[in-house]
């Protein structure tokens, strides 16, 4: 079964304009003590969905249920937990495996102080804090790029728990640093049940949106620390607690992931095994090799990169799909060859319901020469601008009646940048600015924002004007379709 989401009537002209422009164109489950009692109303079926980025990950430390719960209350429909597993097969929510990254020196090996301390880049959890899992800290290979620290596959759940969440940039996010060490790292299954209890005492339902992280890591490639295969099928686990918890209602959950194997694999495969059809998000990456092995992972899906370095079957494995990329599927596949008409087409026909492209790989932006101060703080944080230009597999996408949910919106200033007319965009004009393009919903670190945006947008098709006085609701300097928007040629072939 493929589920195609209803767009909203109001917006079919947007969509359609858009669409044709390129033609021509070519146990703290109950209680947070700081959380805000807000609206939970549920926004009518079909209008564009606000996705809790990790939770609200701008509030609270990302994918803790307190992140979820905020997420919830501040109005998102969907919260997002990407998923890794431990050794002995449950689904955690973390970012990555990597509990906490440790810096490495040029030959790969960690680096330690005087006192035989490494020196930690990064942590989503106080594991560091724990010598008794100093025999965890390792070395491995992550999709291609070499990553010291310890990792979720090494810990049991029992061990998992005995650890705290802590924020992952504290140097963006300071006032999350106050949450630090206060709660755990949930698993799938409770993350499900917060759902249940908040629909149990609202009525409100709301949706999960599960992404399957590094399947190809965990299925094929990688090990544990004492070297062992770790050979574990993410998808499968993922339906098999969707199952037991009960929580297969396809209209409440979309399953989303940057590798392409995993995705045909629970569509063609694993679904069926289990008797659930769960619609299907293919993410993609930067389009343009700007991110690329053995420093990052970004620009390439893995999947293709392994499965083809290893001689594998690439047409059982990706069947047409592989004979409609220029060249074939090579180490070397990025993204940016997999945006084709005819490509979407093909996921939309054969696998998927949406695409989950990152924002900046439709609306381009050019670098500034000096950074400018957007919101008057005196810290100048913008470094960027729009061209004014939009990749056309925007528009393949909605053309094909793909979901498209592009990531990640925040509201901090140096994640925003200037229009195309040099205006400093707030995060509400950019939820504008998308929402006009035709996106069916977006992922966003500050759900509140996401939810004052809709409004807005939703807003300019009625009589009602935005009130004055209502902090959130600014005069918009984004783009708009047709106007300053410019649409990147692109043919049926391209």
């Amino acid at each position: 079964m493929k589920i195609l989401r209803a767009w909203p009537a109001l917006l079919l002209p947007v969509a359609g304009l858009l669409a044709a422009s390129v033609a021509v164109a070519s146990p703290q489950l109950l209680k947070d003590d700081e959380a805000n009692d807000l609206d939970l109303n549920t926004p009518e079926a079909g209008l564009p969905i606000v996705i809790g980025h990790r939770g609200a990950s701008g509030f609270r430390p990302e994918h803790t249920l307190a992140a979820y719960r905020v997420a919830i209350q501040q109005g998102a429909d969907f919260i997002e937990p990407d998923l890794v597993v431990t050794k002995d097969n449950v689904l955690i929510a973390r970012h990555e495996n990597a509990l906490t990254t440790v810096a490495l020196d040029a030959n790969n090996e960690i680096i330690f102080d005087a006192n035989g301390n490494p020196t930690v880049t990064q942590e989503t959890t106080n594991v560091a804090e724990f010598r008794k899992f100093r025999d965890r800290l390792t070395v491995k290979f992550i999709d291609g790029v070499a990553t010291g620290g310890w990792f979720a596959e090494d810990f049991t759940l029992a061990e998992i728990k005995e650890l705290r969440a802590r924020e992952r940039i504290p140097n963006v996010r300071p006032r999350n640093t106050r949450f630090n060490d206060r709660y755990e790292v949930p698993t799938l299954a409770e993350v499900i049940r917060l759902v249940k209890q908040v629909e149990a005492r609202t009525g409100r339902q709301i949706g999960i949106y599960p992404e399957t992280k590094h399947p190809t890591f965990f299925a094929k490639e990688g090990t544990y620390v004492d070297g062992t295969p770790i050979n574990k099928s993410l998808g499968d686990l993922l339906i098999k607690t969707l199952v037991r918890e009960r929580f297969t209602n396809p209209n409440r959950i979309f399953i989303q992931s940057f590798e392409f194997e995993n995705l045909i694999e629970l569509q063609t495969q694993i679904m069926p095994r289990y008797g659930v059809d769960i619609p299907l998000v293919q993410l993609y990456g930067d389009i343009t090799d700007a991110f690329l092995q053995p420093s990052s992972n970004f620009s390439r899906p893995y999947d293709m990169i392994y499965n083809a370095a290893q001689g594998a079957d690439l047409n059982a494995i990706y069947g047409q799909l592989a004979n409609l990329i220029p060249g074939g599927i090579t180490p070397t596949t990025g993204y940016g060859a997999l945006v084709s008409n005819p490509i979407i087409r093909y996921i939309a026909d054969t696998y998927a319901e949406g695409i989950g492209p990152w924002k900046n790989s439709f609306l381009l932006r050019e670098r500034l020469p000096q950074a400018v101060d957007g919101n008057g703080d005196g810290v100048a944080e913008i470094t960027t601008r729009l061209t004014g230009e939009v990749e056309p597999f925007l528009a393949f996408a909605l053309a094909q009646g793909l979901d498209v949910h592009p990531y990640t919106l925040r509201s901090e200033e140096q994640f925003l940048t200037l229009d195309a007319n040099g205006n400093p965009q707030t995060i509400i004009d950019e939820v504008v600015q998308i929402l006009e393009l035709g996106v069916t919903g977006f992922f966003i670190d500050q759900p509140i924002d996401g939810v004052t945006g809709r409004e807005q947008f939703l807003d300019s098709f009625g009589d009602d004007e935005p009130e004055e006085d209502d902090e959130s609701t600014e005069d918009e300097d984004g783009l708009n379709v047709p106007g300053n928007i410019i649409i990147l040629p692109g043919g049926d072939d391209d």
